[in-house]
């Protein structure tokens, strides 16, 4: 499911993370309805470290930290200094309710800056931990992802959060793959309204994600990390 604002088109699947712009009782149908095996979301890490660098341009991205997936987790496979991470999200990065939830296949580089390092980051940490401890369930995924929040085990956001989504190599879904390179900034859910986001003729695109207490504002730009131009804004 698509959204046009402004100009562009709003993928259901967004980086950061990944979170469905589709409504939430909308049952959606899906090539994977259960979780492949797990060596089909491993990739070799130094792989892994260069998609993910990928995310930003290397002026920030080069001093970032880079965590990978393994096993029993993410952990750091590359320290830095500038206090950004950069990591390479998989598919229950997405809203449950999103077709590409299971999908082995999708690849999300993403570069978080510190304050959503260290207050949106933990989110999908957390999410990946438990299914790398065996939860299948997404009802308990959202289940335990609430009460984190609540207990305070998951920090409130940090106002100025964002990230760099523009890897020339992400894959966000069968749909819409590449997608475009594109900046997001994270404000408490709901936002939208305050913005005037996704109004007739605003320029503003937002998708709020009450999963993860989060609204999301997304920002296409016309090129990669690597300079290279971008697929062209549609009208």
């Amino acid at each position: 499911m698509t959204r046009k604002s402004s100009g562009f088109i709003v993928p259901a699947l967004l980086a950061a993370v990944f979170c469905a712009v589709s409504g939430r009782a909308q049952v959606v149908k899906t090539a994977y309805p259960a979780m492949a095996p797990l060596e089909q979301y491993m990739m070799p890490e130094a792989a892994e470290v260069a998609l993910a660098r990928s995310a930003a341009p290397s002026s920030i991205s080069a001093k970032a930290k880079v965590i990978v997936l393994r096993r029993d987790g993410y952990a750091t496979a590359a320290d830095g200094g500038n206090g950004w991470v950069c990591v390479v999200e998989r598919g229950w990065a997405n809203a449950t309710d999103a077709p590409d939830f299971w999908n082995p296949k999708l690849r999300g580089p993403i570069c978080f800056n510190p304050a959503a390092s260290r207050s949106f980051l933990p989110i999908y940490l957390m999410k990946t931990r438990l299914v790398l401890a065996g939860e299948r369930s997404k009802k308990a995924l959202v289940q335990a992802t609430e009460a984190a929040f609540r207990s305070g085990k998951l920090p409130a956001l940090e106002q100025g959060s964002m990230c760099y989504m523009m890897a020339k190599q992400q894959y966000l879904g069968d749909r819409d793959k590449r997608w475009h390179p594109h900046l997001m900034f994270f404000a408490p859910v709901n936002a939208d309204k305050e913005w005037g986001a996704n109004l007739p003729g605003s320029p503003v695109i937002a998708a709020d994600d009450p999963e993860e207490h989060v609204t999301i504002f997304l920002i296409p730009v016309w090129h990669w990390s690597d300079g290279t131009p971008g697929p062209p804004l549609k009208n």
